[in-house]
């Protein structure tokens, strides 16, 4: 009987080894689910400071971030140019909204494509 009881309290043993090894675990996914929401936070925190700043310095940056800006303000002038040609392709009536739509998921297709084809 000495034998089953000592096989019964290394069993014991393992399963309380095992159940303390799960909670850890548990823990350690909680916590790092904690930490990426929190880093996630921090990243919307610093688009709205840059998004602050930009709205109230933009046009006079200090000159740290004058670079920055001149890239934003050349990335807004060309989106709104880009969107003056397209209601100009639009006015012209040679494609429908549904050509558009598809001609820009494929684009975007390919462009996803790329990106996995340079990270393999």
């Amino acid at each position: 009987m000495a034998f089953i009881d000592e096989l019964r309290d290394k069993a014991a043993d393992l399963g309380r080894a095992g159940m303390a090894k799960s909670k850890q675990l548990m823990e350690i996914t909680k916590l790092s689910l904690n930490n990426s929401g929190e880093e996630d936070a921090i990243r919307k925190a610093y688009l709205e400071i840059g998004k602050l700043y930009y709205a109230e310095q933009g046009s006079a940056p200090e000159p740290a971030y004058a670079a920055l800006c001149q890239r934003i303000t050349a990335a807004r002038r060309n989106i709104e140019e880009n969107k003056a040609r397209i209601a100009q392709l639009k006015r012209e009536g040679v494609l429908s909204d549904e050509d558009i739509i598809q001609a820009t998921a494929e684009v975007k297709d390919a462009e996803f494509q790329d990106i996995d084809d340079t990270e393999e």
